[in-house]
């Protein structure tokens, strides 16, 4: 009897062991499934951020480029004034002011009223396709080909 006795408390405790085991082995792959989990959150959460970093880079980009945009005021008043001979506006036209977003007409846009010497009266180099009119005291940036204005500054010649 003590045998059985022996043999049935040996028996008894190896499955506890294994049990013991295998649970530990199960908890321990449920722990590794638990930590993928947590490192997929991880990597998705990476890639958020990297997102919204990204929207935000693009957002200051336009935003220092509507600053770069605003360099160009549409329109000013001229700092300092400039003698120059006296303006004889185009033969059927008086003297205006004109407004951005309004289209010169195409005899103002010919060389008799073109600001070549930009420079000397303390302008910037126009755009490309652009060009200096002058309008009375006025100088206007106006599109080359549709004469569509893009800034006017005010009072630029005494």
């Amino acid at each position: 009897m003590r045998k059985i006795l022996t043999a049935t408390m040996a028996a008894l405790i190896a499955t506890t062991a294994l049990g013991a085991a295998g649970a530990a082995s199960a908890q321990s792959r449920g722990d590794h499934r638990y930590e993928q989990r947590e490192d997929r959150r991880d990597h998705r959460q990476d890639r958020r951020d990297d997102r919204r970093e990204f929207r935000q880079d693009q957002r200051q980009d336009r935003q220092e480029y509507r600053q770069e945009q605003r360099a160009y005021a549409r329109w000013q008043r001229a700092e300092r004034r400039y003698n120059a001979p006296r303006y004889a506006p185009p033969r059927g036209y008086a003297v205006r002011t004109w407004s951005y977003g309004q289209r010169m007409p195409s005899y103002y846009r010919t060389n008799a009223y073109v600001v070549n010497d930009y420079n000397r009266y303390g302008l910037r180099a126009p755009p490309r396709g652009y060009q200096y009119v002058r309008s009375g005291n006025d100088v206007v940036l106006a599109a080359v080909a549709g004469g569509l204005i893009t800034a006017v500054i005010a009072g630029l010649f005494n």
